[in-house]
């Protein structure tokens, strides 16, 4: 298995046509700090330029956090122009993950607070074990969600539900969590990481064109009115219609055997 590394703090190790981004900051139970915020940025454009990349899967080394938001003990020391500076380093790595080009999944246990559960939530799939507990608990100590929470929460479970979450600051643990739609599967303890690089390599069996096309479909499309939505459809079936994975694709079906993808 490959491993490359970005920073002291993430490192993305291959799968075959799977990714996987570590989060790798386990003496700070993977508090988001500027530099580990600079790996994350650089580790996304990596893979988003990688076109070998079918999933992208976000994953923890730490055994008990999947990452506890952003570090504060770190911003404790910042003067307020040192907190304007950081603003875009940070925003830069939830941006990178929510638009890889590929699908993504999130294997979440233990805590993922603040901005930790916001990088999992800017992945398109969230698989957790037993042990997660999950929230958005900014206003407890006097900010907001600011990786894409008060936008991404309501697009998962509505907006009173994302209303109540954020404004009370409340943890939500496993249980409830998937009863709610903030976690996408519920699996055992420990299974988090196994189980979410399962479903990425079964994502990963389909064409990476279709995947990519269908994904930005998908993104581009919430929140449109019908008929835009499905222009914006046709515009992504039209870019996939006559690609190379279209052709194998409909041939392998033909023949019965297993699509050789171009990927182009």
């Amino acid at each position: 298995m490959d491993t490359q590394r970005f920073g002291d703090f993430v490192g993305v190790h291959r799968h075959g046509h799977v990714a996987e981004l570590r989060l790798d900051r386990p003496k700070a139970m993977n508090a988001v700090s500027t530099a580990m915020a600079d790996g994350i940025s650089a580790a996304c454009a990596a893979l988003a330029a990688d076109r070998d990349v079918r999933v992208t899967v976000l994953t923890s080394t730490h055994e008990r956090a999947f990452c506890v938001g952003a570090d504060l003990k770190e911003r404790n020391s910042f003067s307020d122009a040192d907190l304007m500076r950081q603003r875009p380093r940070t925003r830069a790595a939830y941006t990178g993950v929510l638009e890889l080009p590929m699908p993504t999944v999130a294997a979440v246990h233990g805590f993922a607070l603040g901005g930790g559960f916001e990088l999992a939530l800017s992945c398109d799939l969230i698989v957790a074990d037993r042990t997660a507990v999950v929230g958005l608990p900014e206003v407890s100590v006097g900010v907001i969600p600011g990786g894409g929470g008060t936008q991404l929460l309501p697009r998962r479970v509505g907006a009173a539900r994302a209303a109540e979450l954020i404004f009370t600051g409340r943890r939500v643990e496993a249980a409830e969590a998937r009863e709610l739609g903030l976690v996408d599967q519920l699996v055992d303890e420990a299974r988090d990481t196994p189980e979410a690089l399962e479903l990425a390599g079964r994502i990963a069996r389909n064409s990476p064109v279709g995947l990519r096309a269908a994904k930005r479909a998908l993104r581009l499309g919430h929140g449109l009115d019908l008929r835009t939505g499905l222009d914006l459809e046709d515009g992504a079936w039209r870019s996939v219609a006559f690609s190379a994975d279209r052709a194998e694709g409909v041939a392998a079906f033909v023949e019965k055997r297993s699509p050789e993808w171009p990927g182009e």
